[in-house]
């Protein structure tokens, strides 16, 4: 829209800003129409819809005093005036503006307030983790665990409807944490940094291809108020501890922001039993350790705009974190032929492991004249470290071993997207993106000699170099057509580049590379009928194997299970289509899918019985029968699956909540694996919570859910099942400005057992990991600062990129709904 005309011939414009919120639930009001004219006209001459967040800009405001109206059905219209800004205060911030529901919709006003803690849009499942009175004090493991369609297992490794196939992305960028471990990284992240957790099962073209399960994105909290205010929030536990706090700053048109958080677990023994049975050996490993973890992250963020059609935005985060074991295990090689001799020997082994690094990103973004049309350049440097060093002594055959393993990752990513309305129902947007990857692993390993004397093992160690260069280009159409239809179609063409070689004068590996272009094509149709939405969506998904699954060498640090990469891996292609179906009924809300995955080129773990020489204390070489792991692509899978989410209030002060999520898994090996897989037929897995809160007088709040996930299958067996339930108690202090909380984990379970299993041609194996579970923990959290918006009659200046970080400001796409969109 134009500039207002008026006041002479300024030569500064701005921008008047806003949040729009319902005046009983305090929830933001999306898609109203603010209306913005001269005070002594009835006719607006410019204006904006509001996000979903209830916020609005109106930009090319010349200094004049205006009439700002608000209109949006269900509501009553709301008028302010005057709204005045001058060429010294060209920008002006109207803060929170209450909009009061009409009489006939104040029935169905509570609705919308119980249906807060889970959002249902059109393109995503949103979690606010900031309205759940149970996240403080944990990590993000922890509140992913209550997202629906998302699993966490016993290490912190996340599944999206069964997979662990997804990429998980933070404030809708990639992190150099997430890319060497995510377990790792969700016991770094606290839990009180999050607000709220998108899940999206059919990204659209303009989203990067990886992760064939779909995308998790974590927004992390950012304050979109004027003033300064913060947070500290914490916990102490018998299991874990964890510390947090959070400091916003926003005056005019500068944003600055910062948080710092750390996660400590008291040492918990575990112990392992293993058992290998195939045609030439009987192998067993029985064992306890002791482990020991500390984690902790920052970050910092900047953000200014310069005028109302130029902002600039820089953000760091960094995270450090590590952990010690000391393990003991009695471990058996007897051989099935009788004139062959066994083997008995003990392992003590002491291993500590540090890893390090920061994601620094930043961008730019120029609005032009025509609302929505802009262009962003972003750019980001993720960088990894990793060190791991451990000793293991050997009582019998091996001699004895010193090794560290260090491990760099550097990724470089540049992106320009561009948004452009054709018409207001219509809308085109495009982009291009380069990803550059480079990955060094260098692993040295001494042994022991005759003497006791450790030198350097040529044939044990490793220097091995990997790079992954990604180059990427999209298009996405959106637009509106009659009886409330919306289409979104759109089209990526990917092209991976892959190089591997080793660092040695005598490399014992042939170097490798591999290129080839994938095309992503997706749609979308949807279908509003009253408070019912229908989406149809199809999408397709890649999954490229990451250094772990490529490099060949041959890791022996196990004495019974040894694991080596397959260079020649090609990358998963998953092809998806989804029927889902979200309603608001009375007090209810529900959530419904149905859908179909078709994935060529499954890459799944190989397991099988292999002899390997190596030199024993006394000289000699000895030959060992050892479980040697390998990856490959073993075929294709059908899978068809359904989900449901429900909530519903029986009562103002109770809500009930339910997430199913069921899927097939049927896995049609190739010729080559055919006699290996045990899965054969249809398997039928789950996952699935329940959890119910309670409000009680005096700002009481009690909530439990209950975790309840299936085995994991593959082709040659399953992996463990994983089961949880937690109990809360929390109580609001300080005027509702401070909480504090019991956390109880598996009151009943002192420890939980984890059971694995192969079944594969002449292979049998099984594991059981046991470890401590039942915790108990005390919470708190407090925050201090101006915590609301300006009243509209103050009008202080202000400008809020908020939603312009977590919609792509500097992920680099804008046309989203909701925060946090990425390529």
């Amino acid at each position: 829209m134009g500039q207002i005309p008026g006041g002479g011939a300024p030569t500064v414009i701005g921008r008047v800003s806003g949040t729009v919120v319902d005046s009983i639930t305090q929830k933001p009001v999306d898609y109203a129409s603010v209306g913005l004219g001269r005070a002594s006209s009835t006719k607006s001459t410019n204006g904006a819809l509001t996000d979903q967040k209830g916020v609005f800009k109106i930009d090319n405001v010349a200094p004049g005093t205006y009439k700002l109206t608000i209109v949006f059905m269900g509501y009553q219209t709301k008028v302010i005036s005057p709204v005045m800004t001058t060429p010294g205060k060209p920008d002006l911030n109207l803060g929170k503006i209450l909009l009061s529901p009409s009489v006939t919709a104040l029935k169905e006003v509570a609705i919308t307030g119980q249906a807060s803690l889970i959002e249902n849009r059109v393109d995503k499942v949103v979690y606010n983790a900031e309205k759940d009175a149970t996240v403080t004090g944990g990590n993000a493991g922890d509140v992913l665990r209550k997202v629906p369609m998302v699993s966490v297992d016993q290490d912190g490794n996340v599944s999206l409807r069964g997979s662990q196939n997804i990429k998980v992305l933070i404030n809708g960028k990639p992190s150099g944490a997430m890319a060497s471990n995510v377990g790792d990284a969700m016991k770094m992240l606290p839990a009180d940094q999050i607000k709220s957790v998108e899940v999206v099962t059919s990204p659209s073209a303009k989203y990067d291809a990886e992760g064939s399960a779909g995308i998790i994105n974590i927004i992390t909290k950012k304050s979109n108020m004027s003033g300064v205010s913060g947070s500290i929030s914490g916990g102490v536990g018998t299991r874990q501890n964890n510390g947090n706090a959070n400091l916003n700053v926003n005056q005019n048109r500068l944003s600055i922001s910062g948080n710092v958080g750390g996660n400590y677990t008291w040492p918990q023994i575990s112990t392992i039993d293993f058992a290998s049975v195939d045609s030439k050996t009987m192998r067993s490993q029985t064992g306890r350790s002791e482990t020991e973890r500390y984690s902790g992250m920052g970050s910092g963020n900047v953000s200014y705009d310069f005028n109302s059609t130029n902002s600039i935005s820089s953000g760091i985060r960094f995270h450090q974190g590590g952990f010690s074991t000391e393990g003991i295990s009695a471990n058996s090689n007897t051989p099935t032929a009788s004139s062959m001799i066994g083997q008995l020997y003990n392992i003590d082994n002491d291993s500590k492991m540090q890893f390090s690094g920061f994601d620094w990103n930043a961008d730019y973004t120029h609005k032009f004249k025509k609302v929505g049309n802009e262009i962003t350049f972003a750019g980001q440097w993720s960088h990894g470290k990793s060190q791991t060093d451990y000793t293991t002594i050997y009582s019998g055959f091996n001699p004895n071993q010193i090794a560290a393993n260090d491990g760099i990752n550097d990724e470089y990513t540049i992106q320009a997207d561009y948004a452009l309305p054709l018409t207001d129902k219509i809308k085109l947007e495009a982009g291009a993106k380069a990803i550059l990857r480079d990955i060094t692993s260098n692993s040295l390993v001494q042994v022991a000699n005759g003497t006791g004397v450790y030198i350097e093992n040529d044939l044990m160690s490793n220097d091995y170099r990997y790079n992954q260069d990604v180059y990427s280009g999209y298009t996405v159409l959106s637009f509106q057509l009659p009886k409330s239809v919306g289409v979104q179609v759109g089209a990526r063409l990917e092209n991976t580049e892959i190089k591997g070689r080793e660092n040695s004068a005598n490399p014992a590996f042939e170097p490798f590379s591999h290129d080839y272009p994938n095309f992503i094509p997706s749609l979308a149709i949807s279908k509003t009928i009253k408070s019912n939405t229908f989406r149809l969506s199809y999408s397709k998904r890649i999954q490229r194997p990451s250094l772990h699954y490529l490099n060949p060498f041959r890791n022996t640090s196990n004495a019974v299970s040894h694991s080596m990469g397959n260079p020649y891996l090609s990358p998963e292609i998953t092809q998806n289509v989804e029927l889902n179906f979200s309603t608001f009924i009375k007090t209810s809300v529900i959530n419904a899918s149905i859908y179909y995955k078709h994935t060529e080129d499954v890459i799944e773990s190989f397991v099988s019985p292999d002899e390997y020489v190596t030199q024993g204390k006394s000289g000699n070489d000895t030959t060992v029968n050892v479980s040697l792991t390998n990856f490959d692509n073993i075929g294709k899978n059908n899978s068809i699956g359904g989900s449901f989410f429900g909530q519903i209030s029986p009562v103002k002060a109770i809500t009930l909540r339910t997430n199913i999520n069921l899927f097939s898994y049927k896995p049609q090996a190739t010729t080559e694996f055919q006699r290996s897989s045990a899965n054969i037929g249809t398997q039928l897995l789950y996952n699935a919570f329940l959890s119910g809160s309670v409000t009680l007088p005096g700002n009481f709040i009690t909530e439990t859910f209950l975790i309840i996930n299936s085995p994991r299958r593959t082709f040659q067996g399953k992996n463990p099942a994983f089961n949880m339930w937690v109990v809360s108690f929390s109580k609001q202090v300080l005027n509702k400005k401070g909480k504090i909380g019991l956390n109880i984990v598996d009151p009943f379970n002192e420890r939980k057992n984890f059971r694995s299993e192969i079944k594969s041609g002449e292979l049998t194996q099984s594991s059981n990991f046991s470890m401590p579970f039942r915790s108990f923990g005390v919470t708190f959290s407090w925050q201090f600062g101006k915590m609301n918006f300006n009243a509209p009659q103050k009008k202080k200046r202000g400008v809020n990129n908020d939603d312009l970080k977590q919609d792509g400001g500097q992920g680099g796409t804008q046309g989203g709904q909701g925060g946090g969109q990425g390529m």
